[in-house]
């Protein structure tokens, strides 16, 4: 997949809006109205500090459903995404949690998003839902039914879960891709808001080929510049919130600051590159026998 079709950029920074508590969740207010305007202000943040690309997700909303929400998320989450898509020209994901992959491509068919983040698209992950078990062959076949070509960005060995028995990061990383047809792979470390570590990253990259690899948690402006050469983009979302508090709205200013320090480190990655090709350009061929 070439994500500079979708992000103008081979290397997407994509934050994400957590929407506050929908209707029928826990902790339901009873105000739409005032949740599309946290949105849209989130959004507008969001697209004003430089990021590439925006993922909507329920966030708020746990605890979750490990499969399929009730049908008023979906429609909350139709009118909330159709809203920020008046506001932002940003590429939208969207991510139905826990696992809902079938309605998040329902969503994001309807309304021209460009890709949705399913959380276990294959094997089995033991979590405080329960047991989720990857619907691969179900998604796919939704998705040639809608006629849609909406990307489908999923994690390995996602975060807040556990996999049955020892998997080998590479094998999942491989499997996804070649037997759950996934269009993008995302890493991320055990909870909300902690890293993936490097050599799990440049593992994973190893294995995904030329499949995109995200990172998909605990990214900052202080360690974007070691884990960034490693992948293709990142998923960023806790350290741009005022205070870095989950629970916060998203600070425009620590948008930008994750932005820069992000270009700043692709682009010495560029230049190293640069400078290696430049000094090796002269080498002597190796002797042949």
């Amino acid at each position: 997949m070439d994500l500079k079709q979708i992000f103008k950029t081979r290397h997407p920074i994509i934050g994400v809006v957590h929407l506050q508590p929908l209707p029928t969740s826990p902790r339901w207010g009873g105000d739409l109205q005032a949740i599309i305007s946290r949105a849209e202000r989130e959004a507008t943040a969001l697209a004003s500090g430089g990021v590439d690309g925006i993922i909507v997700e329920n966030f708020f909303d746990a605890p979750f459903v490990k499969d399929q929400v009730d049908p008023a998320v979906v429609s909350a989450m139709t009118l909330l995404v159709q809203k920020i898509m008046n506001l932002v020209s940003l590429p939208i994901g969207i991510n139905v949690l826990r696992n809902d992959g079938q309605s998040a491509m329902a969503i994001a068919s309807c309304v021209q998003a460009q890709f949705i983040r399913v959380n276990v698209l294959t094997g089995v992950m033991s979590t405080d839902q329960g047991l989720i078990e990857g619907k691969a062959h179900q998604l796919l076949r939704y998705r040639r039914e809608l006629g849609s070509d909406v990307k489908i960005f999923a994690d390995v060995l996602v975060k807040h879960a556990q996999p049955l028995g020892e998997p080998n990061l590479t094998t999942v990383v491989q499997e996804t891709i070649e037997r759950g047809l996934a269009d993008g792979i995302i890493l991320s470390g055990w909870t909300t808001g902690s890293p993936p570590t490097l050599e799990d990253l440049k593992l994973a990259s190893a294995a995904a080929s030329d499949t995109p690899i995200f990172i998909g948690s605990g990214a900052n402006w202080n360690n974007i510049s070691t884990l960034m050469p490693a992948v293709d983009g990142v998923i960023v979302s806790s350290s741009l919130k005022r205070h870095g508090q989950i629970d916060q709205p998203i600070d425009p200013i620590r948008v930008s600051q994750f932005v820069e320090a992000t270009q700043r480190s692709l682009s010495n990655q560029r230049q190293d590159n640069e400078n290696w090709q430049k000094e090796t350009k002269n080498w002597p061929s190796p002797l042949k026998n």
